[in-house]
């Protein structure tokens, strides 16, 4: 066997136990300041009870079709939402969450506030856009669904979000913490939205919930 080809070999029979080394260094607490936890993919670790929306540590972007050319993505900076969380019976869990909507912002010089104004948002007189949960329902120990109601421009209608769970645990400051990525997607003309968008609007959000003290 040449030189190569056994170096070769030996990659390979070693790949499986430096894969494992990485994963047992990743997960390691030790380097971390004490007190300071990683978050772990099983939602149990998340106890029960009431928690807030992190806004440090939360996202959430609309995506529109640009008339069919390509996706505008559009972010909104400042959510705000509390979540009763259950994890012994996720169906009991609930959440209400809310943004600004006059926070849009789009790298296209000036359009965030024609965004904002009468023309598409309305802000002035509809400066939020709420959702209020009306069931959650798991489909896996990482995957659930949440319906709910999101109301727009003054006009409510229902809305379901596909949910990931991304990581929950101990966090910091005794604070546990639960982070999820959820997408749903809207019909603009249902919120009076001008059918210039035409297509479905997706809505992406990744967030931390961090527990009441």
């Amino acid at each position: 066997m040449s030189r190569a080809l056994r170096a070769l070999v030996l990659s390979f029979a070693l790949f499986p136990s430096s894969i494992a080394a990485a994963q047992a260094q990743g997960t390691q607490q030790n380097d971390l300041p004490p007190g300071v936890y990683m978050g772990e993919a099983d939602y149990k670790q998340a106890p029960a009870g009431a928690y807030t929306l992190d806004p440090d540590h939360a996202s959430v972007i609309a995506r529109v079709s640009h008339l069919r050319y390509s996706w505008s993505i559009f972010r909104f900076d400042r959510p705000s939402g509390t979540l009763k969380w259950d994890p012994v019976n996720t169906a009991n869990s609930s959440i209400t969450a809310k943004v600004e909507t006059a926070s849009i912002t789009s790298n296209v010089k000036g359009f965030a506030q024609e965004l904002s104004g009468n023309n598409f948002l309305k802000s002035a007189a509809f400066p939020e856009a709420t959702f209020v949960s009306t069931a959650f329902r798991q489909m896996s120990t990482r995957r659930g669904k949440v319906d709910g109601q999101l109301t727009l421009m003054g006009k409510t209608k229902p809305v379901t979000f596909d949910v990931e769970l991304v990581g929950a645990g101990k966090g910091f400051a005794d604070r546990p913490r639960i982070g999820v990525s959820a997408t749903g997607s809207i019909n603009p003309v249902d919120f009076g939205l001008p059918p210039l968008f035409g297509d479905a609007i997706e809505i992406v959000i990744d967030v931390e919930f961090q527990k009441d003290a």
